[in-house]
């Protein structure tokens, strides 16, 4: 059974910095693939943010956030960062935590989800 646990969400200002984590159990790290972040805001579709491989060589971000986010592994740990920077209003949302993310469609999905942290930012 694999658990994804976020946490690191809550309220700042716009141009601020939060730094999300996201711990991994059920399986060897090596299992989760692909991991990655998707967010969701009041009254709209969730959408991917950003996204690692395994060895961490290859990251991916929606056009949003590039510039501004950062992802991050350590697989020692069994840990997935996400560093957001200069903050907008427009990124409030809940924040998910994704393992063995995929491509199909034309868009990111993942096969595990976890239960989502808080991101305000307040203009």
């Amino acid at each position: 059974q694999v658990q994804l646990v976020e946490s690191g969400g809550g309220l700042v200002q716009a141009g601020g910095s939060l730094r999300l984590s996201c711990a991994a159990s059920g399986r060897t790290f090596g299992s989760y693939g692909m991991m990655g972040w998707f967010r969701q805001a009041p009254g709209k579709e969730r959408e991917f943010v950003a996204g690692i491989s395994w060895s961490g060589g290859n990251t991916y971000f929606a056009d949003s956030v590039k510039g501004r986010y950062t992802i991050s592994r350590d697989n020692a740990k069994n840990t997935v960062f996400l560093q957001m920077n200069s903050l907008k209003p427009e990124d409030t949302a809940v924040y998910y935590c994704a393992s063995n993310l995929y491509r199909g469609g034309g868009t990111w999905n993942a096969s595990y989800w976890g239960q989502g942290t808080q991101v305000t930012v307040s203009s």
